[in-house]
């Protein structure tokens, strides 16, 4: 067999680097979640998914599907009322691949029943899982699997045994529903007022807001909790994650209580202890998760701006939530910080951070707030609302919350009121929340193949 000529060889290379560039992990992340959003969408616009007498049209079915799958939890139709059992167990399906992640889902699957894994399938799911490298990466998604089931059987369990007295057998999927939906971040309920009838409820709430949490940490930084015993220290990004998600829940809690106490639509009438609870709560699900125990629309201006700042930052990275990242907020004000002092590099727990660090931090943050502006003006010009609220759902849907200001005694969030236009402006706010910033550049970018031969010379420009 004669060998292949060099320009062949070289064709050959150029087909396979097109071909990798065409389906990086990025990319097959993006499509993947997509995939799911279509097939969510066709299931929930079967007449089987609605309940008797109603009908979701094509656009609200992809709405509500892309919810579920970004774990969002905007709805434009009353979850309770509207869609029928199979409904819901559809949304619950939708809730945890989306939430989990399709690539883990189907790769561990893969590899349980003996298909060999490729490489390509072990770099989606590095991205899907933002973990740091490829080894024990299959061993890693099994554990993921495991924490997942776990923590929601769990919840499941203590939510079912507290309702079963109001409830009975149906008790069961209750707190199966709403333990996926917790755990997951997605703040989908099958009650129209969200959680707001136990907002005074210890278990409802602890059990909820613990989900919520473990949720958001993370499941790299959860693994490495259960892994303690084995380290002699936790790594400089589990303890940036603990240290400010600790920082931002009590944060949230005691500017909620301040800025509401007086409020006699909120917390005003509240007994102290109901207070504090409801604003643990608040503070708690802002960051990413969606339930509510009280009425957002009832809220002081201020609350409503710090609720804002808490989805735009959201939870942590290769979590269930959405966001900015926790990590990201941290490593930017560390370098802002450095750059005040006058350090010449910024440093976490006795760790400098990489200049390459520090700018995907920055780039994240730039593309995030262009983004989400640039959706919240097209909304505007649009649907012509209120400012304030209109900024509010455009934030939720970008830090993939579901928290809505919604319109009066409505039980369903203010995109329903929106035009198609503008739902269709939505739908793609919570895709871009959910794949992060980050990832869908790169998944929407050509990137160079070669370094480029000609390197300009430094220019020097004033700032500030």
């Amino acid at each position: 067999m004669k060998p292949a000529s060099p320009a062949t060889a070289e064709t050959i290379a150029v087909r396979i680097a097109r071909r990798r560039r065409l389906f990086s992990p990025p990319r097959a992340l993006a499509l993947s979640v997509a995939g799911l959003i279509i097939t969510g969408t066709v299931l929930l616009w079967l007449p089987m998914s609605a309940a008797e007498g109603r009908h979701t049209s094509l656009l609200d079915a992809l709405f509500t599907a892309t919810s579920a799958v970004c774990v969002t939890g905007l709805i434009v139709r009353d979850t309770p009322a509207h869609f029928s059992a199979f409904g819901h167990v559809v949304l619950l399906l939708l809730i945890q691949a989306g939430g989990l992640g399709y690539m883990t889902i189907s790769t561990v699957l893969a590899a349980a029943l003996g298909r060999s894994v490729t490489l390509q399938e072990r770099l989606t799911l590095q991205e899907g899982l933002n973990v740091h490298g490829l080894d024990e990466l299959l061993r890693f998604a099994f554990t993921v699997l495991k924490l997942t089931l776990a923590f929601e059987l769990s919840g499941a369990a203590i939510l079912a045994l507290r309702w079963w007295s109001e409830l009975g057998p149906e008790a069961l999927w209750f707190g199966l529903f709403h333990a996926v939906s917790a755990f997951n971040n997605a703040g989908f309920a099958l009650w129209s007022d969200s959680l707001m009838r136990y907002r005074g409820d210890l278990t409802v709430n602890l059990v909820v807001t613990w989900l919520v949490i473990f949720g958001g940490l993370g499941f790299f930084v959860m693994t490495e909790l259960l892994q303690r015993g084995r380290r002699a220290r936790l790594s400089v990004h589990t303890r940036l994650v603990l240290v400010s998600t600790g920082m931002l829940l009590a944060f949230g809690t005691v500017a909620i209580y301040l800025l509401e106490s007086g409020n006699p639509a909120t917390l005003g009438p509240l007994p102290e202890g109901e207070r504090w609870l409801a604003a643990w709560f608040q503070s708690v699900t802002a960051r990413t998760a969606g339930f509510n125990t009280l009425d957002y629309g009832a809220m002081t201006a201020p609350a409503v701006f710090l609720t804002m700042a808490l989805m735009f930052i959201g939870a942590s990275p290769g979590s269930t939530g959405g966001g900015v990242k926790t990590t990201t907020v941290s490593i930017t004000v560390a370098a802002l910080w450095a750059t005040v002092r006058g350090d010449a590099e910024p440093h976490l727990f006795g760790r400098r951070l990489g200049a390459d660090l520090v700018a995907r931090a920055f780039f994240v943050s730039l593309i995030a707030f262009l983004a989400l502006n640039g959706v919240a003006g097209l909304v505007l010009l649009s649907e012509g609302r209120d400012l304030m609220r209109t900024l509010f759902e455009v934030t939720s849907a970008f830090g993939t919350v579901g928290l809505s200001l919604g319109e009066a005694g409505a039980p369903v969030s203010l995109s329903a009121f929106f035009s198609p236009v503008g739902k269709a402006l939505m739908i793609l706010m919570m895709f871009i929340g959910r794949l992060g910033p980050l990832t869908l550049a790169f998944a929407v970018a050509r990137r160079a193949s070669v370094q480029p031969r000609l390197r300009y010379p430094e220019g020097k420009v004033l700032i500030g």
